[in-house]
C-alpha cells in the first residue's frame, strides 16, 4: 500500500513545489543530464514491468510535495498490467492525512484491501471500494 508516494522521480523534480524542489538533491543528487540516469533507475514507474503483487494508493488531491499525479500514474500501470489495484483519493487532503475521518479512511481501506487479495472476510464491513483487476 502506498500512502501519498512517489512513482516517478523525474515526474516529481519537475512538478513539486518550489519549497520542496530542492529536498530531493540531499536525497539523490542534483538533477541534470548527468544524474538523469540515477532518477530512472530509482523510479518504480520504471519498473512495473517486474510487479507481480496486488498495489493500493491511497493520496491527497491537494497534495503539493507529491502531486495526486504520482498515484495516478503507477495506479494506471498497475492496472494495466492486470494487478489488483485501488486508487482512493481523498478530497482536501495534502500530504500526509490531517481530518481523523480520512486517516481512519485510510487504514479501513488498505485492510479492505488486504482481506480481499488475500481473501479473507473483514469483521467489520462498512467500507468497499472498487478494487480493478480482483479475481474471485
Amino acid at each position: 500500500a502506498s500512502h501519498y508516494g512517489i512513482g516517478d522521480l523525474e515526474a516529481l523534480v519537475r512538478d513539486t513545489h518550489k519549497f520542496e524542489s530542492r529536498y530531493i538533491d540531499n536525497l539523490i543528487a542534483p538533477y541534470s543530464a548527468e544524474t538523469v540516469k540515477i532518477y530512472k533507475e530509482r523510479s518504480p514507474i520504471n519498473y512495473v514491468d517486474q510487479l507481480n503483487c496486488a498495489m493500493a494508493f491511497f493520496q491527497g488531491d491537494e497534495d503539493k510535495i507529491v502531486l495526486p499525479n504520482q498515484a495516478e500514474m503507477m495506479y494506471e500501470a498497475v492496472m494495466a498490467k492486470g494487478l489488483p489495484t485501488v486508487l482512493v483519493m481523498f478530497k482536501g487532503e495534502q500530504h500526509g492525512f490531517r481530518k481523523a475521518e480520512n486517516i481512519q479512511k485510510a487504514l479501513d481501506g488498505e485492510f479492505y484491501f488486504f482481506a480481499k487479495v488475500f481473501g479473507f472476510e473483514p469483521a467489520d464491513k462498512h467500507i468497499s471500494l472498487d478494487i480493478k483487476n480482483l479475481k474471485n
